[in-house]
């Protein structure tokens, strides 16, 4: 099995199952009793807390875990908005993942304008349109650091300034880029910063979000008095203990590992151009993280790439929404202004620390001739 959707999950470290095991053994404990065995937990969770803040140039006392990307990204937007009174406008982009959107569309069936910032081809945001947007009476604004579906990085530290100038709290959905590029929160103007443990070869149903000191936000989830209030009940120990870990070995790992995988996801890039004339990479000329490349495949179909894909062993996906029998392209490609002989056809490609240059290289003389069947089976 070759496992190219790392931006779907990645694959745990072995370190990281080994940690959360043990500690399903040995801290089973509440960390919030004070008896020897909870100051036990508690220490492991304050650890993970600091390995955490370390990965992003926080101090630990500004992580509050969560279970998730998601619910952090719940938490940073709903929080702050509770805290801002009567106001009742919101900026972010047009091709937030979808845990941003959805938030927003409740927003504005609650009253509020959301403003929704587009990009230009390559997948940039708009950046005088971006400043437009923003005025002092703007509640809060959310933007992603790297693109889920492209891999497309947006100049947050330009962008969030745009915002700060004008006093209003900024969020940032860093779940795609953190573990990938180097990201230092004492560099950017942000309040709040939404991570994922999952998406760094950590476990799921765990992640953080950084709060910046001072930032007003409210709770979601009430209960007791754990993570400074901000998140009410019994942390996710072992969880938060694999995050931890994981959360070490990117920041160790970051300067050496992903060059490699640039380097491979480059060559990759290119040999798929060489095998497929009618292919084009969405994002190409704007900086990416690493791993990420999404291709389109002229007048094919993605769901049908990546049948065959996954019947050659092969696991990609596609930022494509396929139910109850309707074909819908991604709004990302939307955004860029593809039209839809390539929308349809693009495929997300994304690797990790294990991914190997063997590996991409059987990828490569598989697609030339799935890619002939099914440009057959079109033409017929």
């Amino acid at each position: 099995m070759i496992y190219l959707d790392n931006n779907a999950t990645t694959q745990p470290l072995p370190e990281v199952v080994d940690a959360v095991a043990k500690s399903m053994r040995d801290e089973y404990a509440n960390p919030s009793s004070v008896h020897q065995r909870g100051q036990s937990a508690r220490h492991k969770i304050e650890l993970a807390r600091a390995r955490v803040a370390e990965l992003i140039g926080a101090t630990p006392r500004d992580i509050v875990f969560t279970s998730g990307g998601t619910e952090s990204i719940n938490l940073a937007i709903r929080g702050v908005l509770s805290s801002r009174g009567m106001r009742r406008h919101v900026v972010t982009t047009a091709v937030e993942h979808s845990a941003v959107l959805r938030v927003m569309q409740g927003l504005e069936a609650r009253g509020y304008v959301v403003d929704y910032v587009g990009v230009v081809g390559d997948g940039r945001l708009d950046e005088d349109d971006w400043r437009n947007r923003i005025t002092p009476d703007t509640a809060m604004v959310s933007i992603q650091y790297a693109n889920n579906e492209t891999g497309v990085i947006f100049d947050v530290e330009r962008l969030t300034s745009i915002a700060a100038e004008h006093g209003v709290p900024v969020h940032v959905d860093a779940v795609q880029a953190v573990g990938k590029i180097p990201i230092d929160v004492t560099r950017l103007p942000v309040n709040l910063m939404s991570l994922s443990a999952h998406k760094f070869h950590g476990p799921k149903g765990v992640g953080a979000l950084f709060v910046r000191r001072r930032t007003p936000i409210e709770p979601l989830i009430v209960g007791g008095r754990q993570e400074r209030e901000l998140r009410g009940g019994t942390e996710n120990v072992a969880g938060i203990i694999g995050m931890g870990v994981a959360a070490e070995a990117a920041a160790h790992d970051i300067g050496e590992v992903m060059p490699r995988v640039e380097a491979m996801r480059d060559r990759f890039e290119r040999d798929v151009l060489n095998a497929a004339s009618f292919a084009r990479i969405n994002g190409a000329s704007s900086p990416r993280i690493p791993n990420t490349t999404n291709i389109s495949f002229e007048a094919i179909e993605a769901e049908a790439i990546l049948l065959l894909l996954s019947e050659a062993g092969v696991c990609a996906s596609s930022g494509a929404a396929c139910s109850s029998g309707s074909f819908e392209p991604s709004h990302v490609l939307k955004a860029m202004g593809l039209e839809d002989r390539f929308t349809h056809g693009a495929v997300r490609f994304s690797l990790s620390r294990t991914t190997t240059s063997d590996e991409l290289g059987r990828v490569v003389a598989l697609l030339p001739r799935l890619l002939e069947k099914l440009r057959s089976l079109s033409r017929a």
